[in-house]
């Protein structure tokens, strides 16, 4: 291993001081409902479990998106690797609550990531002595990196790419950054322009491929069929769509697109799943700005949806593969033009995968790969405003509408396997049994 830039060694100096702020921060953080009480420890490397006989392969992401990708990943691995286990680790106690609701694969274990200081690391990489670890995107922590790759641990990043904020910040810093990143021995891209971008940032190329988007294989959303029953029977047969992940400065936007189509077919349902559930009340007060109170209801509050409801606040964990299974289109939420706001788009392959037709604005900077794959198939509506918005949510209620378009999101699913095997190639060759069956 090189030797560390300035900025690292600085970084690894103040870990080895900073326990009693790990530990401060935390539980300021479990107070605030922001860390999960009950699992602190494990923040802070102790086992929460004993680690299983034979091979483990470690997986992490920060939060639900990356490590809803691994879990795709997993899902294949489990069974062409019968005889490994693994471990999945996450920041985010939003990650936790999503994976407890979740049925893993077989034999995977799910764990919070240590923090970032030599104790925490020391016992958590002593415990489960992983034999090779894959990074989910970019969730660089210098100290358990480090720690990592000292101890001779293979190591490898899966489907990574740069969003403008993250190019900004790590220009800063990219020789801190390329440092990290040349701990890996190998690194997969999602696209030619991440690649050239993380060249910018010190990433080593000779270790870079590009792959493509193993997030657009990802398993879509579970499924809970009794909630779904539920909420299906109350909906009937009415024309409805989904508003997913939206952030509060958008809702009173998307309250006016909602507002307006009901203009043109009064029976129009709208679902809206809050991107933060702790926001869900700033969400209803967008609504109730637009629509009589009486025609609002909420998941949260067991209300059920009746011939009066006009718009539904789905503010619940772990049922977005529900709302989607029950809707023919969907906003996957943060692309609409927005005033004083820069919007970056969100994952749109959960919804592809269902059958589901997509429609976004234009600004998906931060899924810029995913949306050009489905614009080179037709297989998703784009819209420049809240107006076409309104107008597209009001077509794709027809089935005929959305035909096309759903035969070009099929082609996009026949095309996105590659990644995946890709990565479980490269996790194979990591092992010390290096097979697969």
């Amino acid at each position: 291993m090189r030797q560390p830039p300035a900025l690292i060694r600085a970084y690894l100096a103040f870990s080895r001081l900073s326990a009693p702020i790990w530990h401060a921060a935390l539980k300021w953080r479990a107070k605030k409902g922001k860390e999960d009480p009950a699992r602190l420890s494990e923040r802070w490397g102790h086992p929460a479990q004993p680690r299983p006989e034979g091979e483990l392969l470690w997986l992490h992401g920060v939060s639900v998106g990356e490590v809803t990708v691994l879990l795709t990943l997993l899902e294949r691995l489990s069974q062409t690797r019968p005889q490994t286990h693994f471990l999945l680790t996450s920041i985010t106690r939003a990650a936790a609550d999503a994976m407890a609701k979740r049925q893993l694969p077989a034999r995977v274990i799910h764990h919070y990531a240590p923090a970032d200081y030599p104790g925490a690391v020391a016992r958590f990489l002593d415990h489960w002595r992983p034999d090779a670890f894959v990074l989910s995107e970019m969730d660089l922590w210098p100290r358990l990196l480090a720690e990592t790759h000292k101890r001779g641990i293979p190591m490898a990043i899966v489907n990574a790419h740069v969003t403008p904020r993250r190019l900004r910040n790590r220009k800063r810093a990219a020789k801190a950054n390329g440092w990290l990143m040349d701990l890996f021995g190998e690194i997969h891209v999602q696209d030619d322009r991440s690649a050239a971008l993380f060249a910018q940032i010190g990433a080593p190329m000779g270790k870079m491929q590009v792959t493509g988007l193993l997030k657009a294989a990802s398993t879509p959303p579970p499924d809970h069929p009794q909630a779904r029953a539920e909420i299906a029977a109350q909906i009937g047969d009415r024309p409805r769509w989904l508003a997913a992940s939206t952030r509060t400065e958008e809702e009173a936007q998307v309250m006016q697109v909602h507002a307006q189509a009901l203009a043109h077919c009064p029976d129009l349902l709208m679902i809206i799943a809050p991107r933060q559930l702790k926001d869900a009340d700033r969400t209803e007060a967008d609504a109730r700005a637009v629509f009589d109170p009486a025609r609002i209801a909420r998941r949260s509050k067991g209300q059920p949806i009746t011939a009066q409801t006009q718009v539904y606040i789905a503010d619940s964990m772990g049922e977005m593969g529900v709302w989607l299974r029950l809707v023919p289109v969907a906003y996957p939420g943060q692309s609409l033009p927005l005033d004083g706001r820069v919007m970056t788009g969100k994952n749109p392959f959960e919804a592809v995968a269902l059958g589901v037709l997509v429609v976004h604005g234009p600004h998906v900077a931060n899924f810029r790969a995913a949306y050009d794959l489905l614009a080179e198939q037709g297989a998703a509506l784009r819209v420049s405003d809240a107006k076409a918005m309104t107008d597209a949510v009001i077509a794709a209620q027809d089935p005929a509408c959305r035909a096309p378009y759903l035969a070009g999101a099929a082609q996009v699913q026949a095309q996105v396997m590659a990644p995946l095997e890709r990565a479980e190639q490269m996790i194979c060759k990591m092992l010390p049994t290096d097979r697969c069956t």
